[in-house]
This record gives structure tokens, sequence and C-alpha cells, in this order.
């Protein structure tokens, strides 16, 4: 067998260990209240570091069950069994192709019939309704869409009242790592309610050309409803090793909670 076949096989018997093992730890846990978080996995490579990051901190002990699905799984059903999707970083307009229409769709469905979706960074772009790829999920659109590539390193951000609620802490400030997540703002998209600041950027990084002045203030953490589900959107990365963790844990609990949810 070839290097490339051997890889192939391998990778095939991760998916489908996955989708075992989501199976098998519902089974063994045999607890109703454990959260089912869907991460999407571009690349079924088990060192990428989006679902990685994720899996180290929605564990069982937490009370969260995980399992990464690809766009391929997305498109056959596999949502069906999750509380909430998580979307990381990456490239917005490189999940929306690998998803395609069909699985774009069935994203949309699955919140509006009471799922959750988190986006983070590319996951943020992905569901804003800025671009024709974009799924149109919560009412954003994305700031200096021209120097999107505008570097990374650590932010401040200031919490809302709201965001401080929502995000299980009491600090009005944080520090997190921002790597070209979108610079949100409100948009105009007849049908979707208005998404609430939870946090805005503080300070700014405006490098390869990016203009100064232009980050600051804009929407850094985001949260609204599509239908009967929650949407919640990262600009930047709470999950990296930097953290604030528990904005990440907090979060997928409040987005796996259908507005008409008894959870």
């Amino acid at each position: 067998m070839s290097n490339r076949h051997a890889w192939i096989a391998v990778v095939a018997m991760t998916w489908l260990l996955s989708g075992a093992a989501w199976t098998a730890a519902a089974e063994l846990a045999g607890d109703p209240t454990a959260i089912r978080v869907a991460i999407y996995e571009h690349s079924p490579r088990p060192d990428a570091k989006g679902p990685t990051n994720l899996e180290r901190l929605l564990t069982p002990a937490a009370g969260f069950e995980t399992r990464r699905v690809s766009a391929e799984q997305i498109r056959e059903g596999s949502l069906g069994k999750a509380d909430v999707v998580v979307f990381p970083g990456g490239s917005g307009s490189a999940q929306a192709k690998r998803l395609g229409p069909e699985g774009r769709d069935v994203v949309c469905r699955f919140v509006s019939d009471g799922g959750g979706y988190v986006g983070i960074c590319a996951g943020s772009y992905l569901a804003s309704s800025q671009y024709d790829w974009s799924l149109r999920l919560m009412r954003s659109r994305v700031i200096d869409r021209k120097h999107w590539a505008r570097g990374s390193g650590i932010v401040q951000l200031s919490l809302s009242d709201e965001g401080r609620a929502l995000l299980g802490v009491n600090d009005a400030t944080a520090e997190v790592m921002y790597a070209q997540g979108p610079l949100l703002a409100p948009a105009i998209e007849p049908g979707l309610a208005p998404y609430t600041p939870l946090a805005l950027y503080e300070s700014e990084i405006a490098e390869k050309g990016a203009p100064e002045g232009v980050m600051v203030g804009t929407t850094a953490i985001a949260a609204g409803a599509y239908g009967r589900g929650r949407v919640l959107c990262f600009s930047p990365h709470p999950e990296k090793a930097e953290g604030p963790h528990r904005f990440i844990e907090s979060g997928v609990r409040w987005a796996a909670v259908g507005l008409d949810s008894e959870r």
C-alpha cells in the first residue's frame, strides 16, 4: 500500500471512529444534561489546532461531549445528534466552499430548529451577512474588508453587562489573542433581529497596510438569534492558550440552549 493510500485509510477510519466514539460516550456517560458539541473540522488531521484547542476545554468533566464533523458528515445529517456546532478558525470562504450550498442550508436549518452556532474568527465571517457565501445567521457586516489580513497579537476588550453575564466573568475588560478575525458592525438584513454586542475592541492590530483607528470600537463578540436557535460569534480566539477560556465554556453552554428549550 502506498503512503498516500495508507493516509487515506487512516483518515477514513478516523471519521468512522469519531462517530462511534460520540455514540459510545453518550451511552456510557448516561448523562442527559451533557452538551453535545459538533466541532467542524476542515482537515481530518488529528492535530488540527482549532478542534484540538476546543476539545481541551469542552471536556466530559465540564459537562460536554465533543465530536469532530466534516462538511460531508454535516451534509449527511450528523448535526442531528448535536446541541451546538462550533466553526473554529481557518478561512470562512473555504469553510463555505467545502460545505457547499447543501451543507450551508443544513447548518441554517439546524440553528433555525433550535440548535446552537458558535463561530470563532473564520466561523464568524461565515455566520455574518456580509458575503455571498455567508450563512446570514447574524445581522452583522465586516468593517474594512480590504484589510482583513491586518495581523495578529494580544488585544484588549471591553465587556458589556450582557457580555459579563453571558460569558460568566466579572471583569469589565479582558485580553485575548486576535488573528485577523472580522471587525463586526450591525448590518441591514431583513428578517434578522439585531445582535447584542458582548464585547468591543479597546485596542487594535493595524499591520500589513491596515489603517489605524478602525478596529477600536468595533464588535469583538456578538450574540444573536436565528429562528429558534442561538448564535454566538467571536472575532478573536479565546480558545487559544492565552484565553480567557471561560468565554468558550460559557458561550457554548449559552448557545446550546434553544430559545424554546427546557435545558
